[in-house]
């Protein structure tokens, strides 16, 4: 993708990924599912999930998976809100670019 994406926009991303299933989900699935949309790696993916989880958008919580502990990662109370904001703040803001992009102010 040639835009850059800033950090709100990476924010929403995540919480809109992770908010898809109600359990949680854990971050190699989160990186996957990023890049269906947005190039990403998991150096940038993760400095992302910490902020949000620093923020009380994200809980955490670490499972056995074949033997192994994994980390997921669930929307809170307050990233649900958060994610509601952003989707209201993307929809105006895409309106308005795609009206400039086809020829409207």
């Amino acid at each position: 993708m040639v835009f850059n994406t800033g950090a709100a926009l990476l924010d929403a991303i995540v919480l809109a990924v992770v908010s898809q299933d109600a359990v949680g989900t854990y971050g190699y699935k989160i990186t996957q599912d990023v890049r269906l949309v947005l190039d990403i790696s998991e150096s940038t993916l993760y400095p992302v999930l910490r902020r949000l989880q620093k923020d009380e958008c994200l809980e955490v919580y670490d499972m056995e998976y074949a033997g192994r502990n994994r980390r997921y990662y669930k929307v809170t109370e307050k990233g649900m809100a958060q994610l509601q904001l952003y989707k209201a703040e993307w929809k105006l803001y895409s309106s308005k670019i795609n009206r400039l992009f086809e020829g409207g102010k």
